[in-house]
């Protein structure tokens, strides 16, 4: 089946209209050509229908006491952190030891590390194992379909991005914090500090960043909400369209846990890419005129590539 070319430019179109939509949203945002090529923007046109159903106001920060489900997290804290602190006591809160977590594994350079309780469809054998207080209340929450606990070392950041999915929400509960002002999270450059048994509910859609500028280790129970939506029909298709992507990034804690196909795929990718990465640091030091004449080139051969694709 063949594209007429009104058809290719209306996908183009609506690609281009819902990245520029989504990179628009807020006052924070990323440099424009990396909103393109960013993850995020694959999901643009998805994430715009989300906006435009969705039942919770467009601001960076969204009032907690509308999710009253959530205050069983909330009320039962200082158990939650307690299993939190003996699976970081023993090591358990750590970075994908095999580069097959394809949704953080640039915050693994900063220090950030995780212990996932659920994903998407039902809790770790892990996570069962080692905290099932936790699995349990958490679990008992429909619309929290995935939590993790997650750390940050003191003197650690993470760099301005936005999350690729709409679909849900993001709900963070202080565990183990420095509970200080110094460590904090911008959410379109609004701020918000963490402290113990304190909670906050905020859209990662918008660009968000962190920065924890004290000598302390912040802990914190890390979920995606699903994200309340005005129309039933897009409510059953968002769940559909979660569900697809909860078992495609299946992550694990342990290595007898299943692995998603997308983080399978990355782990493969990371792999080959350091190898060529390598490759190419090799060449530019021994080649640094050709390279910079390369990159032009090889930017000349996308577009081209885009031009045939409409008009050939």
């Amino acid at each position: 089946m063949t594209f007429s070319l009104a058809a290719k430019l209306s996908v183009l179109l609506l690609f281009i209209g819902s990245t520029l939509y989504v990179h628009l949203r807020g006052k924070a945002r990323l440099p424009v050509l990396r909103q393109f090529v960013n993850h995020s923007a694959l999901f643009a046109p998805y994430n715009a229908l989300m906006y435009i159903f969705s039942a919770v106001p467009s601001k960076p920060y969204l009032d907690r006491s509308k999710f009253p489900e959530l205050d069983v997290l909330k009320d039962n804290w200082e158990v939650i952190r307690d299993e939190a602190m003996h699976l970081f006591d023993e090591g358990y809160i750590r970075a994908a030891e095999k580069n097959n977590d394809a949704g953080f594994g640039s915050f693994f350079k900063k220090g950030w590390k995780r212990f996932y309780l659920k994903w998407y469809d039902k809790p770790l054998p892990s996570a069962e194992l080692l905290c099932p207080k936790t699995v349990a209340l958490v679990s008992s929450i429909p619309n929290v379909k995935g939590a993790m606990f997650a750390l940050l070392p003191g003197g650690s950041h993470l760099n301005p991005h936005r999350d690729p999915f709409a679909g849900s929400l993001r709900y963070h509960l202080g565990l183990s914090t420095p509970n200080s002002d110094d460590c904090r999270i911008f959410v379109d450059g609004q701020i918000y500090a963490w402290r113990d048994g304190e909670d906050v509910m905020f859209d990662e859609t918008y660009v968000h960043w962190v920065k924890n500028e004290t000598e302390k280790t912040r802990v914190i129970l890390f979920c995606d909400i699903e994200r309340p939506l005005s129309n039933r029909l897009m409510t059953r298709i968002n769940r559909w369209v979660s569900a697809q992507l909860g078992r495609a990034t299946a992550p694990q804690n342990l290595d007898d846990e299943r692995v998603g196909g997308i983080n399978q795929a990355y782990a493969w990718s990371k792999s080959f890419s350091d190898r060529f990465s390598g490759v190419v640091k090799q060449w530019k030091r021994k080649h640094p005129k050709a390279y910079r004449v390369m990159r032009p080139v090889l930017a000349a051969v996308v577009v081209g590539a885009l031009v045939y694709w409409l008009f050939g």
